[in-house]
């Protein structure tokens, strides 16, 4: 696949490449296949290197790799770690319903775990990392992974993640209309993206009230979490609950809380403090795993 070596004005270069998973490359994912761009960096390594798999943000109907390339970038550049950001399916008023971007999230997953040889990755660290409704998926990777038997990931990122589907939380109430991210902009991703509202009912949606995070004889307990959080979020309650769940089901949780932040304020690092402060965190937190 063509490459070429980008420069991020604050971080080193990286190698960005191009690939599509094969078609249908698991039961529930895309028949013509998921495209991938993959961000290596260009810092000498020796033998393998860890793995990132991230999901952008856009609440399963919106976003893109190149509207959040500066957050995969950043985390390959500070971490060390090639970064495989995944073209999900998105949803509109036909097509690709629930749980089609979730399915393609796994597919992705599978596939970087299945190619770690060819793809230069150590299989023994690879993480998964996600923005709002990436981060949905992320953890929802997890719960199929130890669903299906398959391995799961050494840690996850969530960065401001759907985590429930009530709408009436005290962050939704303070936040209903805050920017970039109101209720509003929720109810019309949720409305194109479920098939119907009992979708919202769904363990890979409801997180904090349906999902069960408790390691069983068949099924372990999720890896090792950071969750990083706006303030100015209707997002911000789900999160905390989120934490405070996982956390009582014996998952180890790292949690920020970014005061003066909004959605979306990750990405923003080469305008804003907050966002440089949270790109360290998060690839701090990522080295530590993949020691």
């Amino acid at each position: 696949a063509a490459s070429q070596k980008q420069q991020n004005p604050r971080h080193p270069a990286v190698t960005v490449s191009q690939r599509v998973l094969p078609a249908g490359y698991t039961a529930g994912s895309a028949a013509d296949g998921v495209p991938v761009r993959i961000y290596t960096p260009t810092t000498t390594a020796t033998g393998t290197r860890p793995a990132i798999v991230y999901y952008h943000g856009g609440g399963w109907v919106i976003g893109s790799l190149m509207v959040y390339e500066p957050s995969a970038k950043a985390l390959a550049a500070n971490t060390g770690a090639i970064v495989i950001s995944v073209d999900y399916r998105l949803a509109s008023e036909t097509m690709n319903k629930f749980p089609a971007a979730h399915e393609d999230a796994y597919a992705a997953y599978k596939w970087v775990r299945d190619n770690a040889a060819s793809l230069n990755i150590n299989p023994a660290k690879i993480a998964v990392a996600g923005e709002s409704a990436g981060g949905n998926m992320a953890i929802g990777v997890c719960l199929l992974a130890r669903e299906r038997g398959y391995a799961l990931p050494v840690h996850e990122l969530l960065v401001y993640p759907v985590a429930d589907n009530n709408l009436t939380t005290a962050s939704y109430n303070q936040y209903a209309n805050a920017v970039p991210l109101s209720k509003a902009n929720i109810q019309y991703f949720t409305g194109l993206y479920f098939n119907s509202t009992t979708d919202g009912d769904n363990r890979l949606i409801s997180l904090v009230d349906v999902a069960d995070f408790r390691a069983t004889a068949t099924m372990p307990a999720l890896p090792p979490t950071t969750i990083i959080a706006a303030e100015i979020d209707p997002l911000q309650t789900e999160g905390t609950l989120l934490r405070d769940k996982l956390t009582a089901n014996g998952v180890s949780v790292d949690y920020t809380l970014y005061s003066g932040t909004t959605h979306e304020f990750f990405g923003t690092y080469d305008l804003v403090v907050p966002a440089q402060d949270a790109q360290t965190h998060a690839a701090d937190r990522l080295k530590t795993a993949f020691q």
